[in-house]
């Protein structure tokens, strides 16, 4: 199980908080940058990157 708060749980994989919100915020900017930074889309964008980071982190860890 993926937790994504900053403390190590004695049988979950603990994904670094600050990391995780930087990788959120990257893919956001592009999902903005390639709608031409056409703006009220900020929030769609930001929780729609969180989803595919979430997914993108529990395959990464499928495999531990």
């Amino acid at each position: 199980m993926v937790d994504f708060n900053s403390e190590q749980k004695s049988n979950k994989v603990v994904i670094d908080k600050d990391r995780f919100q930087k990788m959120v915020a990257e893919r956001a900017y592009c999902k903005s940058e390639k709608r031409g930074f056409i703006g009220g889309h900020e929030m769609e964008d930001w929780l729609e990157a969180e989803s595919e980071i979430k997914k993108q982190c529990f395959y990464w860890l499928q495999g531990d």
